[in-house]
C-alpha cells in the first residue's frame, strides 16, 4: 500500500505497515477543516507573545490544558514579562503555581527567565539548541516554543500529535515508535503556517481522545502516570503547601503537621532542598 498518494517514492518507504486510509492531502484537509470549525481558544494563543508561549509550554508539561487555563491569566498578570518573573521572590512564584503540580517546573521557569534576562538581554532565543540548554526545557518543548513563539517549521511530537498520527496511520498497531511517526509529521508539516498547523493537530488529538480514547497508549513512549494519592508527589506537595502557609516550619514539626511518617517526610524534604525548592538551615525550613 502506498503511504502518501502522489508523494515521491523516497517518502513512501519511511514507515512500515501503515494503516493508510487517505492520502497526505486529504489528511491535511481533514485536520484543517476540523480546526477552522473547532479551534480551541486559549489566552496563550489569542494574545501571543514569546513570553506567554514559554510560560504556557512549561505549565502544559504533564498537565492538562483546563488546569493551565485556570492559572495562566493570574500568573502572567502578576509576572507580565521575563524581567519581572526573574526578580520575583520564589515564594510568590510558587504560590501562584499551586494547583499545577510538578512544582520544580515553577523553579525551572524562573531560572529560564533569569538566564534569558542575564545572558540574552531579555530576548527569548529562537534557536532550539539554545533553548534545550535552559532549565526544564527538553527537545520537544524547545521545538514547540520555536514553533509557537516564532512560527518556525520545526518538527516535534507531543501526546496529542502522537494520538492523531497513530489513529490515522497505525490504528492496527500497539507498538508504534516515534521514529516511525517523525517522517509522517515532517511530510505533513505546513511550512507556511506551522504554528496553526500544530494547534490544529493538537485540537484534533484532544477530540480523538474524548471520542475514541487515548490512541497514544499504542505508542512505545506511553507511560501511565502513577497514582497521586499516597504518593511521594503528594507528600512533596503537602510540604510545599505547609511552607506557603507558614513563613517557616521546623523540620521536626513537619511529620505531625502533615500526619505522615517521619522518615518519608524527611526524605522528600531532602529532595526538595537538593532541587532548590526549599532551604533547610538548622531545624528551620523555608522557601528560598
Amino acid at each position: 500500500r502506498q503511504i502518501f498518494q502522489g508523494e515521491p517514492k523516497s517518502q513512501q518507504n519511511l514507515v512500515r505497515r501503515p494503516l493508510f486510509v487517505m492520502d497526505l492531502s486529504s489528511f491535511k484537509t481533514l485536520i484543517w477543516d476540523y480546526y477552522h470549525k473547532n479551534r480551541r481558544p486559549f489566552p496563550w494563543r489569542d494574545e501571543l507573545s514569546p513570553y506567554r508561549v514559554v510560560v504556557s509550554e512549561i505549565m502544559l508539561q504533564q498537565t492538562q490544558a483546563h488546569r493551565v487555563l485556570a492559572k495562566f491569566d493570574a500568573f502572567v498578570e502578576k509576572f507580565p514579562d521575563l524581567a519581572i518573573l526573574a526578580r520575583a521572590p520564589f515564594h510568590d512564584v510558587l504560590k501562584l503555581w499551586k494547583g499545577l503540580g510538578y512544582n520544580r517546573r515553577a523553579l525551572a521557569l524562573q531560572k529560564i527567565a533569569q538566564s534569558i534576562t542575564t545572558d540574552y538581554h531579555g530576548n527569548l532565543p529562537q534557536d532550539q539548541e539554545i533553548l534545550v540548554s535552559l532549565p526544564g526545557i527538553g527537545k520537544a518543548t524547545a521545538c514547540s516554543i520555536v514553533a509557537f513563539a516564532f512560527n518556525k517549521p520545526v518538527v516535534f511530537i507531543e501526546t496529542n500529535i502522537r494520538t492523531v498520527f497513530i489513529h490515522a496511520f497505525f490504528a492496527d498497531r500497539s507498538d508504534v515508535h516515534d521514529k516511525e511517526l517523525i517522517p509522517l509529521v515532517t511530510a505533513a508539516l505546513d511550512h507556511d503556517a506551522p504554528r496553526d498547523w500544530y494547534y490544529a493537530l493538537m485540537d484534533y488529538g484532544v477530540m480523538l481522545k474524548k471520542t475514541i480514547g487515548n490512541k497514544s497508549r499504542q505508542s512505545t513512549h506511553y507511560h501511565r502516570q502513577s497514582r497521586f494519592l499516597g504518593s511521594n508527589r503528594q507528600i512533596r506537595g503537602q510540604i510545599l503547601d505547609a511552607l506557603l502557609t507558614h513563613q517557616h516550619v521546623l523540620k521536626t514539626d513537619l511529620p505531625s503537621l502533615l500526619n505522615q511518617e517521619a522518615t518519608r517526610v524527611f526524605r522528600m524534604l531532602d529532595d526538595l532542598c537538593a532541587e532548590g525548592l526549599l532551604n533547610h538551615e538548622g531545624d528551620k525550613v523555608t522557601i528560598p
